[in-house]
């Protein structure tokens, strides 16, 4: 926690550092007036016969009827001093991953089975698995240095809350649960709970980065903090994209957890599906996932209707986590909080 901290004041500082910039505000002027200029006629040869086409518009979104926005420059705001305190972010969240993976690994060992058996273990594998989804976006030269504060700021609390209201002792499993079911099952469920937050992350921003833009194209003056954070985050455009992506991606993965989950709930209580709470808030969460990809791909939902489909959906995931483990008795709660 102590690194992760540091991350935290790191992440801040490339912030206000970025803040001092106007090179968000400089690139999105320089962009307008590129906008307004003649762009060069192009020449069609139709049938023999020569048609000019002035002004051709570029597409740079795909999201059909979404503004043509450039993306921010990012946290750092295009100054050395915060890219700076970025990458000192970057470096030290590496650090806390890899310190947080040796935890999760010596409570593995010490007793010799999953870390999987309780609310305490599955809290400190997902905020892991949570910010190896980040840096693995990083290492695949993806743009996301914008999610860090917000991540860091929930493993903060992840672990805070880990430690002192969900500590538990190591022990062994019940006997239900010695097999590798535990392994495959619980596994891919903590994979997707740690990819839906970053989507879920990425639709938050999505929401502000919209609003901001919205009253920009109405003539509207957004408040000055506003304006040095909202300002450097990627287009709405682009992180509704970015939310969607990574939905979809782990919406497969997540289908499996659940049938995973029966065919383990077969051979340890001798029956497919009884509708447990656990079970009934998976498929809950399961149907409202699926409710926004099918919204996006056949009603044409995107934006805001569909941010909003999504942000119920991930509700229903931490419901489904800490609602139900915590306040809902059943065949699940033999694994203690």
């Amino acid at each position: 926690m102590a690194v992760y901290l540091l991350c935290f004041f790191a992440y801040m500082a490339e912030w206000i550092f970025g803040s001092r910039s106007k090179v968000g505000r400089t690139a999105a002027a320089l962009t307008a007036d590129l906008k307004k200029a003649d762009a060069p006629a192009v020449t069609v040869e139709q049938g023999g016969s020569t048609t000019v086409l002035e002004r051709p518009k570029v597409v740079v979104r795909a999201a059909a009827g979404a503004r043509d926005v450039p993306d921010g420059p990012g946290a750092h705001g295009g100054t050395e001093k915060g890219d700076l305190w970025g990458r000192i972010a970057v470096s030290l969240t590496a650090l806390g991953f890899l310190i947080e993976f040796a935890g999760v690994l010596t409570r593995a060992l010490s007793v010799q089975r999953a870390p999987w058996g309780n609310m305490y273990e599955f809290n400190i594998t997902f905020s892991t698995v949570a910010v190896g989804v980040y840096l693995g976006l990083m290492a695949l030269k993806k743009d996301v240095r914008w999610l860090g504060l917000p991540l860091v700021t929930v493993v903060l609390l992840d672990l805070g809350l880990a430690v002192t209201v969900l500590y538990t002792e190591s022990d062994q499993l019940v006997p239900a649960l010695h097999s590798y079911w535990l392994y495959i099952h619980v596994s891919t469920a903590i994979f997707c709970g740690a990819v839906f937050y970053v989507g879920a992350m990425a639709t938050v921003l999505y929401l502000f980065r919209d609003s901001y833009e919205t009253k920009l194209l109405n003539g509207g003056t957004p408040g000055r903090f506003a304006t040095s954070v909202l300002e450097r985050l990627p287009a709405a455009a682009s992180l509704d994209k970015f939310s969607y992506r990574v939905n979809a991606a782990v919406f497969p993965l997540w289908t499996f957890t659940i049938i995973a989950g029966a065919i383990w709930a077969g051979d340890a209580w001798g029956r497919y599906w009884g509708w447990d709470p656990k079970e009934t808030w998976s498929f809950i969460t399961w149907v409202a996932y699926a409710g926004y990809l099918h919204a996006r791909a056949t009603a044409g939902w995107k934006g805001r209707k569909a941010a909003y489909i999504a942000l119920i959906a991930f509700a229903c995931w931490l419901f489904n986590y800490y609602g139900v483990n915590i306040f809902v008795s059943g065949k699940h709660s033999y694994s203690g909080v």
